[in-house]
C-alpha cells in the first residue's frame, strides 16, 4: 500500500512531557511546536498531500485562562514565524474550526497564513482550530435547514456524499490515517473529525507528541501501509 494522501493527528501529551521533567507546560508546548515542524516538512518530503493537525479544540477554552492565552500567543507566533518558509515550500495553510472565536490577534496571524500560501498545492496543512465534531456537524445541520428555508431542499437528495458539502471544508478528503499520540490508557479519538474518519485507519502511541519526530510518523506510516483496508467488504 502507498503512503496515505490524508494524514490526520491527535497530538497529545505535552503537558504530561512537561511535567515529567519537573517544567512548566509551556515548555511542553514549544516543544510541541517543533514536533509539528519536523512532522510538516516529512509529511512533504514523503508525498503526503493532506495533513491535518487537531491544534486547539472546542474544548481547551475550559483550561486556566493563562494557559490558553499562551497557547493563542503562540499560535500567532507560530504562524508569523512560520508561514514565510512553509510558503517557500509551496505549503498550504487550512483552517477549519469556529474560527470567530479565536484571540483577534491570532485570527488576524491566521488570515494572513491563509492568504499568502492559498494557491500552494505541495502540501494542504490544515489546522483545526476552535474545532469540535460535534459542533461541526451541528454547525451542517445549521447550514442544511437555514438553506432549506430559503429554496426548500430536496432532502431525498441529502445522503452521506452530500452531507460533506456542509462541513467546514467539502475539498478536504477524508482522513486515510489517524495518529493519536499520548495514548496511555487514552485510546479515544477525542471528538476529531467524526463524520471524516469512518473508514480511518486509527494508529494509538504512547510517544508524547513532544517526542514523536520523523522516526515515529515513518513508523506510523509504515504500520498503514501494512494494513488491508477494506471499507466495509472482504
Amino acid at each position: 500500500m502507498a503512503e496515505p494522501n490524508h494524514v490526520a493527528i491527535i497530538m497529545d501529551g505535552n503537558g504530561r512531557w512537561a511535567r515529567k521533567r519537573g517544567l512548566p507546560r509551556v515548555i511542553g508546548h514549544r516543544e510541541g511546536v517543533e514536533s509539528v515542524r519536523i512532522i510538516v516538512k516529512t509529511a512533504r518530503e514523503i508525498g503526503i498531500k493532506y495533513l491535518t493537525l487537531y491544534t486547539f479544540s472546542t474544548e481547551n477554552w475550559k483550561r486556566p485562562a493563562e494557559e490558553v492565552q499562551t497557547l493563542m500567543n503562540m499560535l500567532e507566533e507560530m504562524l508569523k514565524k512560520e508561514t514565510p518558509e512553509l510558503n517557500k515550500n509551496r505549503v498550504r495553510i487550512n483552517a477549519i474550526g469556529r474560527l470567530d472565536g479565536l484571540y483577534p490577534s491570532a485570527r488576524k496571524a491566521l488570515e494572513e497564513a491563509l492568504t499568502l500560501t492559498k494557491n500552494n498545492d505541495a502540501l494542504i496543512l490544515t489546522l483545526c482550530l476552535n474545532y469540535g465534531g460535534q459542533s461541526e456537524i451541528v454547525d451542517a445541520v445549521k447550514k442544511i435547514v437555514l438553506e432549506d428555508r430559503k429554496k426548500m431542499l430536496n432532502l431525498d437528495e441529502l445522503d452521506e456524499k452530500n452531507f460533506v458539502r456542509y462541513l467546514y471544508d467539502p475539498e478536504l478528503p477524508p482522513p486515510d490515517l489517524l495518529i493519536r499520540t499520548g495514548a496511555e490508557r487514552r485510546e479515544r479519538i477525542s471528538n476529531f473529525l467524526l463524520y471524516q474518519i469512518a473508514y480511518a485507519e486509527i494508529y494509538f502511541t504512547r510517544t508524547l507528541w513532544p517526542d514523536f519526530r520523523k522516526k515515529e510518523f515513518l513508523k506510523a506510516i509504515e504500520d498503514f501501509k501494512n494494513r488491508e483496508r477494506l471499507f466495509g467488504g472482504i
